[in-house]
């Protein structure tokens, strides 16, 4: 494995292992454990567990051994830890390295399970977390104190779409010596380089562009080797969160195609939200390629203009207009995932966000017409063609 390699090539073979059979497609050693030459090497290894040895499948694991360095490598971090979820993945990296006293700033806009581990279960704990407008500079300079020791946030917001600044953020949470937690999934490790760019860890659902076909749950965490092997892994191997080795070779064979995969997506949801901007049915078209969006010169040098696969579009007449325009489509399926190769469509004012409130839905400009579309692999054509059908019907 090279260094050197771009991330189209780390995305096919980084981390490969191979076992005496030299098979091309990677290996699925589907085991709960291992067997030692005998008790002094089941002590050894206890002691001191080497670079290439393993004890349990739910500290370690060959197949899954191959997706963390994989991953690592492509996003250009020195190791990696895989996780059951991607929600397993944000609440290993933000427990494992906080306890009781400790003070956390984040970014108000998140998906809701992230808000309730950093509203309910750290606080519940005895840390203080203080939420800022992530899109703003002064709260969150405001907001780092001397004793912060982290700061959290998506880098594209979920569902609307804000774009966080990585590096100015980063520049203001490592002057006090705080971790720079990053949930990057609609960034995508095909456009983000969030470590180069200020990020001390890494989180992605794998479940949504890295699987990016519906078939399985799969998250991990990226960092240094110290915070991977030396406060993410004691924490996540001893509360059970790892990945399954038969879900790590999914994710393997998913990277393999990621960048093609999302490179389309992208481009496809570039053309619908120039079509649809300005659309009479729509209140707002959100997309972070596009030159209207508030922080798109940021998108343009942190993501190298690349919008991402999905769109929000903010339907007039509320709930029930988004829904009749939901109903209306033929092509997307509505559900609660994204990232994936078919296109599916979300209401997040009544599922993945309905735990917070209306107020808290109001200050985040989640609508009750606001529709989340995550673009996959259709003709874009075709695409367009749906969405401006439905939008007629509700129009009628």
């Amino acid at each position: 494995m090279s260094d050197n390699w771009n991330k189209r090539t780390q995305a096919v073979h980084g981390g490969t292992r191979r076992s005496q059979y030299n098979e091309v497609s990677e290996a699925i050693f589907l085991t709960q454990g291992f067997v030692y030459e005998n008790a002094e090497a089941a002590e050894a290894r206890f002691i001191e567990c080497g670079e290439d040895e393993f004890i349990y499948a739910r500290y370690g694991n060959p197949t899954v051994s191959m997706f963390e360095q994989r991953i690592a490598a492509l996003e250009g971090g020195e190791d990696a830890f895989a996780t059951a979820s991607g929600m397993a993945a944000v609440n290993g990296a933000l427990t494992s390295m906080l306890k009781a006293g400790d003070h956390v700033v984040s970014a108000k806009a998140l998906f809701g399970s992230c808000l309730y581990i950093l509203e309910n279960i750290l606080t519940r704990y005895g840390v203080e977390v203080t939420f800022v407008d992530g899109t703003n500079l002064a709260e969150w300079e405001a907001a780092i104190r001397p004793d912060t020791k982290a700061v959290f946030f998506e880098s594209m917001s979920n569902p609307t779409l804000e774009v966080i600044d990585i590096e100015a953020v980063a520049k203001l949470a490592h002057a006090v010596g705080a971790t720079v937690i990053v949930d990057n999934v609609f960034s995508t490790p095909v456009f983000s380089c969030a470590i180069e760019q200020g990020a001390d860890v890494v989180v992605y659902s794998a479940t949504k562009h890295i699987d990016g076909q519906g078939r399985a749950l799969g998250g991990v965490i990226i960092g240094t080797k110290e915070f991977i092997r030396g406060t993410v892994e004691p924490y996540l191997k001893h509360t059970g969160g790892a990945l399954s080795p038969f879900n790590a070779w999914i994710m393997l064979k998913g990277i393999e195609t990621m960048a093609l995969r999302v490179n389309a997506q992208a481009a496809t949801a570039q053309k619908i939200a120039e079509a649809l901007e300005g659309h009479a049915v729509l209140e707002r078209t959100l997309y972070p390629g596009l030159a209207t969006h508030a922080q798109n010169a940021l998108v343009q040098r942190q993501l190298g203009g690349k919008g991402g696969t999905v769109l929000s579009l903010d339907i007039k007449g509320g709930k029930e207009a988004a829904f009749a325009f939901l109903n209306a489509l033929t092509i997307p399926v509505i559900s609660n995932n994204l990232g994936d190769a078919k296109s599916i469509v979300t209401h997040p004012a009544t599922t993945t966000h309905q735990r917070l409130s209306e107020e808290q839905r109001d200050e985040l400009g989640i609508t009750a017409g606001l529709i989340r579309f995550s673009v996959g692999l259709e003709d874009a054509d075709d695409l367009l063609a749906d969405v401006k059908q439905a939008l007629d019907s509700v129009a009628g």
